[in-house]
């Protein structure tokens, strides 16, 4: 009896671990990567084996630490560079049989400023991250995933794929372009019983954020005209920060959103934000929303201002501001 017993709790585990879903994230040195990583990794009913990626493995310690004793068992860390096929497909090929049930699409860059001070090759490197990276992931995963008919696709996209914003020229299209991508790709999807999701945060506060603030901070406009660097200085910048510290979701807030049972095509994360993507569909011939921007930024600023503090004092009084790129105390 107790052989037939120690034999049954070995098959359940055998069990637990062949039902296990393969998970392949992207973009796992910081930010929604790192902790969607982690959140996958310790989850209790032990669903997940999760192959975290980094372009820069010199960049991993941080998901080591936070990862602990799951690193080696349910996460372990593999190099990919969705700019390089052949990196794709080397870590795809180190997986056993290829098998990856859930891919995750996080890696990007962000690039804020006037146009006249960005490079084509700056803006041809977003798209090439941003757009491409998904396109290259695509090519190498989707076609196991049609053959056994059985995959989720999550795509970490954002609300300037759906709403342009004020300097996000170049991004937002990028974003753009990954929306109009999947839903046409999501029909596709459909005949061979695969999901696909659009994940669309609004302003989340991580190292990306961080990293995007102070590029912009030390952006050389001496290539645009006065009025227009005034604007980006002393409007774009300043009301940045702001935004962030009102509207500013935490990484850990997006991963537990992605973690949902049957998450439909499109979802955004921030319902702060909503209100401001809404206005798209309430017009069809798309001026509301660009009229109301405009005069939120240009004509009622300050009440525009006041009305972020306000909510920045609501979400600090439930112990939810933000800083940029930390929690604040």
């Amino acid at each position: 009896c107790q052989l037939q017993s120690q034999v049954l709790k070995e098959i359940s585990v055998l069990a637990r671990i062949m039902a296990r879903r393969n998970v392949l994230i992207t973009g796992c040195s910081s930010g929604i990567g790192l902790a969607l990583a982690v959140k996958m990794a310790k989850d209790e009913q032990k669903r997940f084996k999760v192959y975290a990626t980094m372009r820069n493995l010199a960049k991993k310690e941080p998901l080591e630490e936070a990862a602990g004793h799951r690193l080696g068992k349910t996460l372990e860390i593999k190099q990919l560079d969705v700019c390089d096929e052949q990196s794709i497909k080397t870590c795809v090929n180190s997986i056993p049989d290829r098998r990856i049930d859930v891919l995750v699409s996080n890696a990007g860059m962000g690039l804020i400023g006037p146009i006249e001070c960005q490079t084509i090759d700056e803006m041809k490197t977003v798209m090439d991250t941003n757009f491409f990276g998904l396109v290259r992931l695509l090519k190498e995963i989707l076609p196991d995933m049609k053959r056994r008919k059985s995959g989720h696709i999550v795509i970490i996209s954002s609300v300037m794929g759906i709403q342009g914003i004020l300097f996000n020229d170049v991004y937002a299209a990028s974003k753009f372009a990954v929306e109009g991508f999947c839903e046409s790709l999501a029909i596709q999807a459909l005949k061979f019983k695969l999901q696909l999701s659009l994940i669309e945060p609004g302003p989340v506060v991580t190292e990306f954020e961080r990293k995007v603030f102070e590029d912009g901070m030390k952006m050389d406009l001496s290539a645009a005209d006065e009025e227009t660097a005034e604007m980006f200085t002393n409007i774009y910048l300043k009301n940045y920060k702001q935004i962030f510290q009102s509207l500013g979701q935490s990484a850990e807030d997006v991963a537990e959103i992605i973690l949902a049972e049957n998450p439909p095509f499109r979802h955004q994360t921030n319902t702060l934000y909503t209100p401001m993507t809404t206005l798209k569909y309430a017009d069809p011939n798309g001026d509301l929303p660009i009229d109301i921007f405009y005069k939120m930024v240009f004509q009622h600023d300050k009440i525009f201002s006041a009305s972020l503090n306000f909510i920045k004092l609501l979400r600090w009084r439930s112990r939810k501001s933000f800083d940029l790129g930390k929690p604040s105390q």
